[in-house]
């Protein structure tokens, strides 16, 4: 791979180590921590986030009618993300083994943390579980793909791809023939050692 690829990967990730470090910050200053993967927070801050919860009722009555009338549309998505998630899950469980990549733990990308908060009400609740949901099965499926291009065509576009995943960069340059075989096996051995 390139050098300077190299050098500019290298320094996002600790970019986004600092961002993670940063985040991690931020916690400590809203009072919470996690204890055994749970999210904890002071007794004291839990009141204080129950005093801004707006009622279910009040909720409802602020909201444009537009909003309520398209609800139905929103959630209508639930169809195809669960069948998404079904169809993934079943062709990474039956054909990754087969090709020696490592399966994608569903896991990673499913958080639903966010019921926890006091200050929201049941139907700000149920909208986190559900684009929680719905951007969970996004990013596994995401990844799920990457992985297969990484297998199969780890070779970069022509045309700035936007939104890339982050194996993307590894792949070969787009027409360099000369190293695209050597390449491909340095990323198949690469992603077996994950």
């Amino acid at each position: 791979m390139n050098e300077t690829v190299d050098k500019i990967l290298t320094r996002i990730m600790q970019l986004e180590n600092e961002l993670e470090d940063e985040l991690t910050k931020r916690a400590s200053e809203l009072r919470y921590r996690i204890s055994n993967g749970r999210i904890v927070f002071e007794q004291e801050v839990r009141a204080r986030h129950a005093a801004f919860k707006i009622g279910v009722f009040r909720y409802i009555g602020k909201a444009r009618w537009l909003v309520i009338l398209t609800a139905p549309i929103i959630y209508s998505l639930i169809i195809p993300f669960v069948l998404l998630d079904i169809f993934v899950t079943i062709y990474q469980r039956i054909c990754f083994p087969i090709y020696g990549i490592p399966l994608v733990k569903r896991s990673h990308f499913m958080m639903f943390d966010r019921m926890k908060l006091d200050y929201l009400n049941a139907i700000e609740k149920f909208n986190c579980a559900y684009c929680s949901y719905g951007n969970g099965v996004i990013a596994y499926v995401r990844e799920v793909a990457a992985r297969t291009e990484q297998y199969w065509c780890p070779i970069k576009h022509a045309l700035r791809r936007r939104g890339a995943h982050d194996r993307y960069y590894l792949f070969s340059d787009y027409g360099d023939a000369e190293h695209y075989r050597d390449n491909l096996k340095e990323l198949k051995a690469r992603m077996k050692n994950e």
